[in-house]
């Protein structure tokens, strides 16, 4: 594979590994990171501008900033991280906690992971409708 980049720091024998290391390193993150906000449910390519004025810059730092609670979730609560487990792909538990906000009333985020994690009653619709 052929990487190539451009900057305006003068390359040296010294600091080109340095450089390429540093290349790779950003390529992969920015790759990575909007892979997943394109296609694990955030919907980055979606147009929230609709064409009023800073509207969409503010979904985007929205989204952006939904997307680091969540790494740092991934990374450090047991509950968040049992959850994705269950749901097997980030994109099924966002569309599981959605569900959960749609369908339910819920006291916390917690209640949600835990039923994501280790179930919880389903009942039949019939027998939570009121006639």
């Amino acid at each position: 594979t052929k990487f190539s980049w451009v900057t305006d720091i003068t390359i040296t024998e010294e600091n080109v590994f340095e450089l390429m290391r540093a290349g790779r390193a950003r390529w992969k993150v920015e790759n990575e990171t909007f892979n997943t906000l394109k296609n694990q449910g955030y919907n980055l390519e979606h147009n929230y501008g609709l064409g009023k004025k800073n509207l969409s810059a503010v979904f985007t730092i929205l989204m952006m900033l939904a997307f680091l609670i969540d790494q740092v979730q991934q990374l450090s609560c047991w509950l968040f991280q049992e959850a994705l487990q269950q749901a097997e792909s980030k994109r099924y538990l966002w569309e599981s906690i959605r569900a959960f906000f749609h369908n339910y009333r819920v006291d916390s985020m917690e209640t949600i992971l835990r039923a994501i994690a280790h179930g919880y009653e389903r009942r039949e619709l019939k027998e939570v409708c009121r006639t």
